[in-house]
């Protein structure tokens, strides 16, 4: 086991040794846990010391107005803000009337670990209070993976050199002080202080319930405590609630050596429409089912659903032992973003945090979903079916903005548009086009021909009209689209951002295609032969710009003909440009925010040559200053693809490690998931050449020289598929399900169980590393020596800037 920075590096988890107080809010966020229904930051529980409490329900929100110094037709006129809800986390702990907290007495040791492979938050500390008493604390926190409502904590505390007399206080606390000072960055959240109402309180036993409701969005709120208490004969126990608190207090004398232990559960519901007794009901229940089932059940149940994910979805990686720790821990909270999100969103942050205000926006379905079709479909599904719940919400907007179809938000939580800034968010179009391939993509994986008819093909077809509306065919006969703004947002309001005309392409050709495999359901939305025919026409006349003069492609038109950047005289604290910038200086220049054209390349491969796609790289390299964490795992795609396998090393390992090593100094909001997403997919779709554009799936695997193996899995169609890459062979085998065909190098592939198929590693042809703007080259992937936790010892390896 080796250490890097504060968290020691190990394939199956994180361990967190001592407690470093400046850092608590970046811990807090890497240890959180969450199933994507309930998220409960990683505060410790005693509740303070802390960097940020968060306890955050999915869909559970409050209004704030977006205020204009000018106001415009069509600018939304409120926001939606994820709110801290009771938090259930907190036991404390009182040693002979001492509180036990970290920043008295003496911390003889703390350490916490959050193990990938059961989902559990384990916490160890022995403490001596100001008074010269020596306790043990044990705690194991888990939120239900099988169990969508239900968290539970198993806390022990022992006496070390007793007898001491012990109060444990369980709390539920609505309306929690937050810290204040929020810093003038927009990705930060807005900090809404005690928005819940008190309904109703009880506390009787061991059980207590809290209900509330949010002052503008009223949604209504419920959270229940139950225990299992354990320890010395003769402990005391008493029950208190008011309005935004409830307390269950367990009394007790240990003895040297005596434990008393505390296994707490906790349930969440809430509703906009369910009365306050169907509310309160639902979470009593879940407490019977979690008490039920126990702390030793509700252990098993988690080993067993994660035991199933690894087998079918681990990423393993033999070479760069942190590299793989970082691709687990990244798998680990994409699972835990979306395992139980249930046609609600998943955010940009999961549920570990406040950042970006708790929206979703077009990473989930651009980053999050690809990595999630072919490992939890059933995740998949669930969240284009929320996008199908909003769809009356989508239809009202494009109406306001004179469009045909539905026009989907940039950033939303319930599905109304909740960007500010129009050029960033309303003219960002390609949202739509990114929600119809997600829905293509998963129906291609999964077969679900029944979820097209259903909700898919709807989804398609109205994004398939915004588009007819939305473009318009020139004197040339070409099909433009102009006025958007397409992934890089220090380029807005362009003519043909070639991203979004690719993807709307895409978009009209598979809703003609659903149209005419479901033509009932098709003609039931209004679909006729000649509304497809207009949407085939737009899309094989899609006008896509090319720079004859430079041989590349202009990220929009005239793109290429803007001043360049003085990147020469931008120094390293002025980054991110946004913070330091206005914005019409950052769009007309060629400065790239995030990948864009690259990212086209990697979405549509098929509209781009192999010398294409190799120019376009160089040239935007050294453009892009990745002020945004989901560029580095796209260019880590496309720089394998063109054979710039170190590069492709670096920006993989800035993708994975982003939050580990917080590379944007914002962990401390929440985690990055399109970023832990985009890490997956540099791997899979970079060094393992994935691609997923047509019937069979297709690979062109390369290795850099810093990884021995790479071995993913796949779920197809119910089938299992792994692929095994080293610097001589790939090997596919199909571990369970019927026989299918790959392409391998663009050669048809026949794999069947117990025959894999291998065919020897293509070597590319070296090429010269291209160049980023200075200063903002990723940091070299080195390799150092040093044993490490797993199967055998490997050595480790660290970023070389750091």
């Amino acid at each position: 086991m080796t250490a890097h920075g504060s968290f020691t590096v190990d394939p199956w988890g994180v361990l967190e040794t001592g407690l470093d107080l400046a850092a608590m809010a970046r811990s807090e966020s890497v240890f959180a846990l969450s199933n994507g229904h309930i998220g409960l930051r990683a505060n410790l529980d005693e509740g303070e010391p802390h960097g940020l409490p968060g306890t955050y329900l999915n869909g559970v929100f409050e209004l704030r107005p977006l205020p204009y110094a000018e106001g415009g037709y069509g600018y939304p006129e409120s926001g939606q803000s994820v709110i801290n809800v009771t938090n259930g986390k907190i036991i404390r702990l009182l040693v002979d009337d001492e509180p036990f907290d970290l920043r008295y007495g003496e911390l003889r040791s703390h350490q916490r670990r959050l193990d990938f492979r059961d989902g559990l938050l384990r916490r160890e500390a022995e403490w001596t209070s100001p008074a010269g008493r020596t306790v043990k604390v044990v705690s194991t926190r888990l939120v239900s993976l099988t169990q969508r409502a239900v968290a539970s904590v198993d806390y022990r505390v022992t006496a070390v050199d007793g007898p001491v007399r012990i109060v444990l206080q369980s709390e539920l606390v609505a309306n929690e002080q937050l810290p204040g000072g929020q810093e003038a960055d927009p990705r930060a959240a807005a900090v809404l202080e005690a928005p819940l109402l008190a309904e109703a309180s009880s506390a009787a036993g061991t059980k207590a319930v809290l209900v509330h409701r949010t002052r503008h969005s009223g949604q209504r709120v419920a959270v229940g405590m139950d225990h299992v208490i354990e320890g010395p004969e003769g402990f005391n126990v008493t029950g208190e609630s008011d309005e935004d608190q409830a307390r269950i207090s367990v009394t007790t004398v240990l003895k040297p050596g005596e434990e008393l232990r505390l296994t707490k559960f906790t349930a969440y519901g809430w509703s906009a429409t369910r009365s306050l007794p169907a509310v309160r009901d639902q979470v009593e229940a879940a407490l019977t089912a979690a008490r039920y089932t126990g702390w030793n059940g509700l252990v098993a149940e988690q080993r067993d659903y994660l035991r199933e994910f690894w087998e079918t979805s681990d990423v393993q990686i033999e070479g760069d032992v942190e590299l793989q720790q970082a691709v687990r821990f990244a798998l680990f909270h994409v699972l835990q973003a979306g395992a139980r999100s249930e046609e609600r969103a998943i955010p940009a942050k999961g549920l570990t945090g406040p950042g970006y205000d708790g929206h979703s926006f077009w990473d989930t379905e651009t980053f999050v979903l690809p990595v999630l079709t072919y490992c939890l479909p059933e995740a998949v599904k669930q969240a284009l079916r929320w996008r199908h719940t909003t769809l009356p919400l989508a239809r009202d907007r494009a109406a306001q903005l004179g469009l045909a179809g539905a026009v989907f938000p940039w950033r939303t939580i319930r599905g109304e548009e909740c960007s500010g800034y129009w050029p960033a968010g309303t003219a960002a179009f390609h949202i739509g086009a990114d929600i119809a391939v997600a829905v293509a993509r998963y129906v291609r994986a999964t077969g679900d021909v029944e979820f097209e008819r259903t909700h898919g093909l709807e989804l398609l077809v109205e994004t398939a009209r915004m588009w007819r509306s939305l473009g318009h065919h020139d004197a040339a006969g070409r099909f433009r689209i102009e006025g958007v703004t397409g992934p890089d947002e220090y380029s807005a309001v362009a003519d043909n951002n070639v991203f979004t005309n690719l993807m709307a392409q895409t978009n009209l050709r598979a809703a003609a295609e659903a149209a005419a495999r479901h033509q009932v359901e098709a003609a039931a939305l209004g679909v006729g032969t000649e509304e497809t025919a207009a949407w085939r026409d737009a899309a094989r006349a899609m006008y896509v710009p090319y720079d004859e003069k430079l041989g590349v492609h202009p990220q929009a038109d005239g793109f290429t003909d803007h001043q360049f950047w003085d990147f020469d005289a931008t120094p390293p604290e002025k980054y991110p440009l946004l913070l330091h910038y206005p914005y019409f200086d950052l769009y007309r220049k060629q400065v790239v925010k995030q990948a864009d054209l690259v990212l086209a390349m990697q979405v549509r491969g098929d509209a781009f040559t192999d010398e294409q796609k190799a120019r376009n790289f160089a040239y935007y390299e050294r453009l892009t200053v990745r002020d945004s964490s989901l560029s580095a795992c796209t260019q880590a795609v496309i720089a394998a693809e063109v054979g710039q396998l170190d590069l492709a090393y670096d920006y993989t390992a800035e993708a994975a490690l982003m939050d580990l090593h917080d590379l944007g100094g914002n962990t401390k909001d929440g985690l990055h998931m399109a970023s832990l997403a985009g890490a997956c997919l540099a791997l899979v779709a970079g060094f393992g050449g994935l691609r997923d554009h047509a019937e069979h799936l297709s690979f062109r695997p390369r290795l850099p020289a810093g990884l021995r193996r790479l071995a993913f899995a796949l779920v197809v169609r119910g089938n299992l598929l792994h692929v095994e890459i080293t610097h001589t062979r790939t090997t596919y085998t199909l571990r369970r399900g019927n026989p299918m065909t790959v392409l391998h190098e663009g050669e048809p592939l026949r794999v069947e169980a117990g025959r894999p198929a291998s065919r020897p590693m293509a070597a590319p042809a070296p090429v010269e590393r291209c160049a980023q703007p200075p200063g903002r080259e990723p940091a070299r992937r080195q390799q150092t020596s040093g044993p490490a936790v797993g199967s055998g010892v490997e050595p480790s390896t660290h970023l070389a800037a750091e």
